[in-house]
């Protein structure tokens, strides 16, 4: 038997003498491979003794002022024979009564991890106010939504220092557009005026076509986000993923797309939207501190009567204007129609929050100041005024881009959530670091002391053995796939654009049901653009189209992808329009020679073998044009799920009384050796009154080699003999690594593709008499890895 003694914030808890402390271990789950767990006890009793009644305040008398907040998980950590075991919180369930007297407290203890969510709460991503430090550009103008500023943007990598901190390229402009249809056409006496035609002429008339710069909106990298949740939450996640400078994350973008249509301020007439922060840095208060644009107030859990004022002071005194106050993202004051000044409009007070000022007007206006007051009295009941005032400033009819405004609307912890589903991480907490890694990394790196030899300790009178499999198939997928290219992959291929159904590699139908993997992001299919007038090869040019199979502007789940910043040559200049009239129609257009191209493989990675694929199942890549086998299942799922899958496979149920020097040092990542096989450590549940463990074992696996070499293109592409319905053709067959399994036979550019087995002739049927015909072969080996394409032929069928 182990002696448990448990501690909350450092102070020793009495127990009672037979109490059973039970804790579960698992970090993946075979039976629920969507969810990462922590370790946790059932609820259990502790005394009302004089030592607890002070630690919890005597928390059955509510007439006690000040006393034990239950709503709040606190600090505890369990020592098993006096060596410290596991850190984590415990929360009172309650207090059970006999006689009207205090008898027993009920509490439960979580590990670490699991606090994760009781600290992020219902929080949005609009919360996250550290992200607004980069809603200034370099040289501290705000960041607006001008021809200028998009362009820049969109053009040109730049470097953002916050906190002494260089952020390269954190936020930029991709080509996607919210409603204009884009395409290229070199031929310019084709050109038409007010167009997306991308082609480049200079002049005047039919020539002023192209991207509107009002179509396209900023992308924010999602390592910043991470970022801003450590600054606002506190936490320290390691440097294994989120911040191990890894390319497949760190080139991550989601588009600040929250609304409709262009960046707006919501108001009939085109009005300027101000964030105020003109404020002077200040931390010295006891309850609030000021930083940029920010005023955040500290926990006042012992403030009473606390008050929240707001005061604008405006030397323009004709001019209407609006403000709006947002707490933590959310709007909590609102006013509009105003003239002169603003006094001492009352805010409601939330503590551990953060306030930002916003003020729109359709014209100029010109404020003196804002100032803030917040007073309370203090624990010592002392009366405290802490005030905070800006410097003038000058708004103008141009739209400042707030971030916070334009983040799509997104729980904090769903967007960890998101990422933890996508990329297979697991989290568990080290010293003061949130240790974040893909379970692949994780089941790699063991501690010193594993495997550990439990046979001599298992009772061999209590053991089961069940199948390991709890699913005859698993679907990856996105719960966002409404934009209109990835609609029309659905319609044209019958599948959904990125999706992985995974049933095993032996071909048999299991009865078990479908387990469904939705990540709440929205997945594009971008377009690398052809020249109409001369379309091989393909443009450098590929972009985003954010509309519905209808092509109406599209809001959709967030939007995430990869940037690269490509360089044109002068023939494929794309054609910027800088200016606009009232009615949205083109004025004056200029040519850019470099810009962001968004996508769904890292384009940045040298190598197209490096190149990660945020598609979960093997697809034609929309820039290399080869089907892009670097897939999410397979990078970072399909170790772990084929070995589910494996026929094989077990889940064992063991019963053993596991002694001190393997329960303080094994972790989840280590194997256990049971009549000399080892085993991962599916789940490991500890009665530390009885020293009895009921374990899980699943078969250890080990990392499946994934092809990724692609087969050399077919070559000597000609046709052989032509009829009025077929074209017979044939080329030079392929090679590979492994082997050819067949290959794609592509009319028109895709517009057709015939999949054929592993020969090198073939008579194409069913086509129309007196018809050109563009023809490609492609091939493709048997891990799905495709080839680039052949040489181009092009055949007229026979009358």
């Amino acid at each position: 038997m182990q002696i448990a003694q448990l501690y909350i914030e450092g102070q020793r808890v009495d127990m009672f003498e037979d109490v059973s402390i039970s804790i579960t271990d698992t970090i993946k789950d075979v039976r629920d491979i969507s969810k990462v767990f922590t370790e946790y006890s059932q609820t259990f009793a502790l005394p009302a003794s004089k030592t607890n009644n002070k630690i919890f305040k005597h928390y059955y008398n509510n007439d006690i002022e000040d006393g034990f907040d239950a709503r709040i998980r606190v600090p505890a950590n369990i020592e098993l024979n006096s060596i410290p075991f596991r850190s984590g919180y415990i929360k009172l369930e309650g207090v059970d009564l006999k006689s009207n007297i205090a008898n027993t407290y009920r509490i439960t203890f979580f590990g670490n991890t699991i606090s994760l969510k009781n600290l992020l709460g219902d929080d949005l991503l609009a919360s996250l106010s550290w992200l607004d430090k980069f809603s200034k550009k370099p040289n501290g103008d705000n960041l607006k939504t001008t021809e200028g500023d998009i362009k820049e943007y969109l053009t040109t990598s730049i470097t953002k220092s916050v906190d002494s901190v260089d952020y390269v390229a954190p936020i930029q402009v991709p080509l996607i557009t919210h409603t204009q249809r884009l395409f290229f056409n070199g031929d310019t006496s084709e050109d038409e005026k007010d167009t997306g035609n991308l082609h480049y002429h200079s002049g005047i008339g039919q020539h002023v076509k192209g991207v509107k710069y009002n179509e396209l909106k900023y992308a924010i990298k999602l390592s910043v986000i991470i970022k801003a949740i450590e600054e606002k939450y506190g936490l320290n996640f390691s440097n294994d993923f989120f911040k191990g400078g890894d390319s497949s994350f760190d080139n991550l973008y989601m588009w600040l797309h929250r609304a409709k249509g262009e960046v707006t301020s919501g108001e009939q007439l085109k009005t300027s939207i101000y964030t105020v922060n003109d404020f002077t840095d200040y931390s010295l208060y006891n309850g609030s501190f000021m930083e940029d644009s920010v005023l955040t107030l500290y926990d006042g859990y012992y403030f009473k009567n606390q008050v929240l004022k707001l005061s604008l002071i405006t030397t323009t005194t004709n001019v209407d204007y609006s403000v709006t106050v947002f707490r933590d993202g959310v709007s909590v004051y609102s006013a509009s129609g105003l003239t002169g000044n603003l006094t001492n409009a009352s805010i409601s007070v939330s503590n551990n929050s953060s306030y930002t000022i916003q003020i729109s007007s359709a014209q100029t206006i010109t404020f003196d100041r804002a100032d803030w007051s917040y007073t309370y009295y203090d624990s010592e009941e002392d009366f405290i005024w802490e005030t905070y005032t800006s410097s003038n400033f000058n708004i103008t009819v141009d739209i400042d881009f707030n971030i916070t405004q334009q983040i799509p609307k997104m729980k904090v912890l769903d967007f960890l959530t998101s990422l933890f589903k996508m990329f297979n991480l697991v989290a568990y907490v080290e010293g003061s670091e949130m240790v974040v890694k893909t379970l692949d990394d994780y089941y790699d790196n063991p501690s010193a002391g594993s495997p550990y030899d439990i046979t001599r300790y298992v009772d061999v009178n209590s053991s089961q053995v069940n199948s390991a499999l709890p699913f005859r198939e698993v679907v990856y997928s996105y719960k966002g796939l409404g934009t209109f290219l990835a609609k029309q992959h659905e319609q044209l291929f019958n599948e959904e654009w990125g999706t992985e159904e995974y049933k095993g590699s032996d071909g048999v139908i299991l009865s078990e049901g479908i387990f469904k993997n939705e990540i709440p992001f929205e997945h594009m299919k971008f377009e690398r653009l052809l020249d109409i007038d001369d379309p091989n090869p393909p443009t450098d040019i590929q972009w985003g189209f954010c509309v519905d199979d209808n092509q109406q502007s599209y809001i959709g789940k967030p939007l995430i992808f990869y940037i690269d910043l490509k360089t044109l040559t002068t023939d494929e200049r794309i054609s910027f329009v800088n200016e606009v009239n009232g009615d949205n129609e083109a004025i004056d257009h200029e040519p850019i020679s470099s810009y962001y191209a968004p996508a769904n493989s890292d384009l940045q990675a040298t190598l197209p073998e490096d190149r990660q694929s945020i598609n979960f199942t093997p697809e034609k890549d929309e820039w290399d044009l080869v089907t892009k086998i670097e897939t999410l299942f397979n990078s970072y799922h399909k170790n772990y799920i084929s070995s589910v899958f494996d026929e094989s496979n077990r889940l064992k149920k063991i019963t053993a009384y596991l002694p001190l020097s393997i329960l303080n040092k094994y972790t989840l990542a280590d194997r256990f050796i049971y009549s000399g096989r080892s085993y991962k450590i599916n789940s490991i549940e500890t009665d530390f009154y009885t020293g009895k463990s009921d374990i899980e074992l699943i078969n250890d696996y080990v990392n499946i080699p994934i092809d990724y070499e692609s087969p050399t293109a077919p070559t000597n592409l000609t046709d052989i003999n032509i009829t009025s319905s077929t074209i017979t053709i044939q080329w030079t067959a392929s090679t590979d690594n492994v082997g050819i399994a067949g290959y794609n036979i592509e009319l028109n550019q895709g517009q057709q593709i015939i999949t054929i087995g592993n020969v090198n002739t073939y008579q194409i049927t069913g086509l129309n008499a007196f018809t050109f015909y563009r023809i490609a072969v492609s091939a493709f080996d048997t891990s799905g890895n495709e080839s680039g394409i052949s040489n181009v032929i092009d055949v007229q069928t026979y009358k």
